[in-house]
């Protein structure tokens, strides 16, 4: 007999299993970050991208011994600076907000764009805590939740408010290079605050387009928008256009809700090539700059912060090709981030 039997199999959608992290599933009904049918154009690139499933969450309490996923990917794992279990992979945490502890992560032939993967297999039958979460660089056409038949199925514990953390930015965002989706800066935080997070990082293609200010304020429920794309702004000229506005459409949507910008990490090539150091410095600037002048104009719920300050010691450990973090850089990061949020929130 095959060792899934005696298994049920749950859509991560049906209750009283938890769903987070894709802002337009109840309108689409599928895996994806940006509505099917915008109400503004987007780019192709983005357009793409939204069908990457970063920061997707499956949550719920039950007492099967067993847990399983039955995936279906849009492709195969074809990345050569990620994991396949980082772009294609699912990963399991255990315990209640506040006490998750990792535990197994999926592994398949990464040729493969399907695979069903027993996440855990415990010794006794108790009610646990679980978290899933989706790949980072991949899209999901399917997902299943193997259960023990007869097992329990219960909502996990509540997020500690209703409100969602919108994150827009770059490939960092969306979570390039993490070894496994749980270890994205923005999957660290959910599970420190116990918020649920909403990822609309784009790799490459997260350049502040004004579309997509008005995309991510249709998101309802907002408890912050932390604006995190310096990286993919092209150039200061157009970066200069485009963060203003970017903030100022948002504002005509959420005129109180907090955010907070975030200038880019500190780069190897900025200690070697001047001009590198000089557009730092400048799009810094540039930064800090339009936030101190909203605040002087009376937004008092934006702020800032220095990114250079988020990677520290062995700071040129923390990437995996001068530019995209690593596991070090991505826990550095959220522990940069974390108490600045806390503040910000009143977590």
């Amino acid at each position: 007999m095959s060792q899934e039997q005696d298994i049920k199999w749950y859509a991560p959608y049906e209750a009283p299993l938890r769903l987070s992290g894709f802002a337009w599933f109840e309108q689409d009904r599928i895996y994806r970050r940006l509505p099917v049918k915008p109400d503004w154009p987007i780019p192709d690139a983005v357009d793409h991208l939204a069908n990457h499933t970063a920061g997707g969450q499956v949550a719920f309490r039950t007492d099967s011994r067993r847990v399983w996923v039955k995936v279906q990917l849009a492709g195969p794992a074809n990345m050569v600076h990620m994991p396949a279990t980082g772009q294609c992979g699912f990963d399991l945490y255990l315990g209640e907000p506040g006490s998750m502890m990792y535990w197994n992560t999926t592994k398949w032939d990464g040729k493969e764009s399907a695979y069903t993967v027993e996440l855990l297999n415990a010794p006794t039958s108790e009610m646990r805590h679980i978290t899933i979460n989706f790949p980072l660089y991949q899209g999901v056409k399917e997902l299943h939740i193997g259960l023990d038949e007869g097992a329990r199925v219960e909502a996990p514990a509540p997020y500690v408010r209703n409100e969602r953390i919108i994150f827009y930015g770059t490939s960092i965002t969306q979570g390039a290079c993490a070894t496994r989706p749980g270890l994205a800066y923005t999957n660290i935080l959910s599970r420190r605050l116990n918020v649920e997070m909403i990822n609309l990082g784009f790799s490459g293609s997260g350049k502040g387009e004004p579309e997509l200010a008005h995309l991510a304020a249709q998101i309802e429920r907002p408890a912050c928008l932390v604006l995190d794309y310096e990286a993919n702004c092209v150039s200061t000229e157009l970066f200069r256009e485009t963060l203003p506005q970017f903030i100022a459409i948002y504002r005509q949507y959420h005129p109180d809700v907090p955010i907070l910008v975030i200038s880019r990490l500190r780069r190897v090539h900025d200690e070697i090539y001047p001009d590198s150091l000089a557009r730092r410095t400048e799009r810094w600037e540039l930064q800090r700059g339009t936030v101190e002048a909203r605040r002087k104009a009376g937004d008092r719920n934006i702020y800032f912060l220095d990114g250079t300050t988020l990677l520290k010691s062995d700071w040129d450990e923390c990437t995996v090709d001068t530019t995209h973090p690593n596991d070090i850089g991505f826990l550095q990061m959220a522990d940069g981030i974390e108490p600045v949020l806390r503040v910000i929130l009143g977590l």
